[in-house]
């Protein structure tokens, strides 16, 4: 295999990568051997055809592109590591010349690392966050938890309210006629909560338990079933039954009940440290953000765009897997969000240049101030990494490989650098 390399503006590379004439035909009788058993050629039993037939049957390059994608993987991957470069895109293959009894040749387009330029770093000024706790948060949180401790009991002498629990049937009708998806029987419907459209929940307020009411309303404009969109309906609903939350008191026995605390007092000094502790968190994320956001602005740096199309991918990816885990696919997540495809790749895009930028400045940090890390803090996170994922401390050493011990190393810096800005920041 030979290699030339030609460096192009905005820090991508073009690599130009030659297969000898040997490895190409090799490849294509691979490609024969594989596909021989799918092609049916007269006078000879499937799979047993010559490859000299088939090839004067269907042309000498019936197998030029099983041929060149059993190539390409390897001898891209070999060329990329003599290159020496750091890739940071997926590479754009184009192929140059195939044909038989010459050599395989072929393009690839990739990014490169950008080189940075820091600026002002260290010192850097951000604003204060004041960590505290008030009442009306204290308050939310213990309303929270007596919600989550409610109990349901029937209204027979009152009519709706805000936040009751209406038990309705409802029948839909656009023009005069009932549409797909508009009806339902002992729907439970939380008013208030404003899970239906328009002012589907305020129009019931004030009725009273086997009243039938007519609700008007109007669909969004944007709605997701778009022979309803922007368009007037008529509801016809009957209210069954009328239900309310009953919240706990707040006492003794309430913070026994839902605690390990005795008094309601001692237990709102845990609600209160751990909000406490949360703020903080939080406080400390927006103090690092915000150092990481000034460092990124005094820099200068050229992103190409296949680095950020490449992250864009990845990120979309993460997300499929993760949606995915709860049961939800990535088409089912479009039609309920009424996005498609190049609208979410968009949406997603800024974040990835914010996740290129923080990784690459931090990197130039690590550089700049000679931070490194020891084996002592390799293990320490190996073992975090063992206890997470329930595995034996040297099973994670085993499934680790150098390239990815050397990205676990680059990670603890980073996340050293993140301190040291941090640090170094002043409050104002």
């Amino acid at each position: 295999m030979s290699l030339q390399v030609e460096k192009l503006e905005k820090n991508m590379v073009k690599l130009t990568i030659e297969a000898s004439a040997e490895e190409l035909s090799a490849a294509i009788n691979t490609a024969y051997l594989k596909n021989r058993g799918k092609i049916s050629v007269q006078g000879f039993r499937k799979g047993k055809a010559p490859r000299a037939i088939i090839e004067k049957m269907y042309g000498a390059g019936v197998f030029y592109e099983d041929a060149a994608n059993e190539l390409i993987p390897g001898a891209y991957e070999s060329a990329a590591k003599e290159s020496g470069l750091e890739i940071v895109s997926q590479p754009e293959i184009d192929i140059v010349q195939i044909e038989k009894g010459q050599p395989f040749i072929f393009t690839a387009l990739v990014a490169v690392k950008p080189e940075v330029t820091l600026g002002e770093y260290k010192g850097l000024e951000v604003e204060k966050a004041e960590v505290d706790v008030t009442e009306e948060e204290l308050t939310a949180e213990l309303d929270k938890v007596r919600e989550q401790n409610s109990r349901t009991i029937s209204v027979e002498d009152r009519a709706v309210q805000d936040g009751d629990i209406a038990v309705i049937d409802f029948e839909g009708f656009v023009d005069g006629e009932a549409f797909e998806g508009g009806s339902a029987t002992d729907f439970s419907l939380t008013i208030g909560s404003h899970s239906f459209i328009d002012t589907f929940e305020d129009q019931l307020i004030g009725k009273t338990t086997g009243e039938e009411v007519e609700v008007n309303v109007t669909f969004p404009e944007d709605y997701q079933a778009e022979q309803l969109a922007g368009k007037p309906a008529l509801f016809k609903v009957k209210i069954n039954e009328i239900k309310s939350k009953e919240l706990p008191e707040l006492d003794d026995e309430f913070a026994q009940d839902v605690s390990e605390f005795d008094t309601l007092d001692e237990y709102k000094e845990d609600i209160k440290k751990n909000i406490l502790n949360r703020k903080t968190e939080a406080a400390k994320s927006a103090k690092e953000e915000a150092v990481v956001d000034k460092v990124i602005e005094n820099a200068t740096m050229e992103i190409p765009e296949a680095m950020v199309k490449t992250q864009v991918r990845e990120m979309a990816d993460d997300f499929a897997r993760r949606i995915q885990n709860q049961g939800l696919t990535l088409e089912q997540y479009f039609q309920f969000t009424g996005m498609n495809p190049s609208q979410f790749l968009d949406q997603i895009k800024p974040q990835a240049m914010k996740r290129i930028q923080s990784r690459l400045v931090l990197e130039a940090v690590v550089k700049a101030e000679n931070i490194t890390v020891s084996d002592e803090e390799v293990d320490k996170e190996m073992e975090n990494m063992a206890a997470m994922y329930k595995m034996e401390l040297e099973k994670v050493k085993e499934l680790m490989d150098d390239q990815q011990k050397e990205i676990l190393v680059m990670d603890l810096a980073v996340q050293k650098a993140v301190d040291f800005l941090t640090d170094a920041a002043v409050e104002k």
